[in-house]
């Protein structure tokens, strides 16, 4: 792991400068490999990431072995963000959705630092606010909307963290991140690439037309940006 400089990740940089300093020198850079698993439920949490490409997927794991996505974290956010201030085990697994790079750094630093500074414990506060809210956010989509909205929230809210419209997904993986069936989810890909929403072929989605996907998704994808835009008091993040 190499040193890292500072942002493009948007939790590091709202950091004032001071409360960067007190977190710089412990700063890692790591890849994000496709698919793999950075903890599993019941686990401690050793290291908080922090997205600077790629997007890192909150899966619950059912007794079946059903699997349903919660929550995502990509380059605006970080993932461990309540966890220096309350040592407790994860609740659900962490895995790498897209992959891409990240800084890292280990709990303990980043424990003693919040300590230090009241503005830095603020913002990380913010950011796990942010992030139940997303979680509260798709509890509520996935109960009340269709498959087809609530793909085309996925789709764009998983572009706006990956800042690509280019995405690697199975039709598999997007079943089980908006809990639906395979089928169901095949069926509506189909229906966006009629509407020339989306380009799909082989797990390879192309996002051709935001404002088609922007139309077709629920209120939970603008609800979850406001909710962001409050809690971190941040502009949205550029492509």
């Amino acid at each position: 792991m190499d040193t890292v400089p500072r942002s493009p990740n948007g939790f590091l940089s709202s950091l004032s400068a001071s409360d960067f300093e007190l977190i710089r020198p412990h700063l890692r850079m790591v890849d994000l490999a496709a698919d793999s698993v950075l903890i599993e439920a019941d686990e401690v949490l050793k290291r908080a990431y922090m997205p600077h490409r790629g997007v890192i997927s909150l899966v619950v794991k059912l007794a079946k072995g059903e699997r349903v996505q919660v929550a995502m974290v990509g380059r605006d956010s970080l993932y461990g963000a309540f966890t220096p201030l309350v040592q407790e085990r994860v609740m659900n697994n962490a895995v790498v959705l897209v992959p891409g790079v990240a800084s890292t750094i280990e709990l303990e630093p980043l424990r003693a630092a919040a300590g230090q500074s009241p503005t830095l414990r603020t913002t990380l506060i913010r950011h796990g606010l942010a992030v139940y809210a997303q979680i509260q956010q798709t509890a509520g989509c996935n109960a009340a909307h269709t498959v087809e909205s609530r793909l085309a929230r996925y789709l764009l809210h998983t572009r706006d963290l990956s800042g690509s419209d280019k995405i690697v997904l199975t039709q598999e993986a997007m079943a089980q991140m908006i809990g639906a069936r395979r089928n169901s989810v095949s069926l509506v890909a189909h229906t966006l690439q009629q509407a020339n929403f989306i380009h799909y072929s082989r797990g390879h989605i192309e996002i051709t037309n935001v404002d088609g996907l922007i139309r077709t998704a629920c209120e939970c994808y603008a609800t979850v940006k406001s909710q962001y835009a409050r809690l971190l008091h941040c502009q949205e993040v550029s492509g």
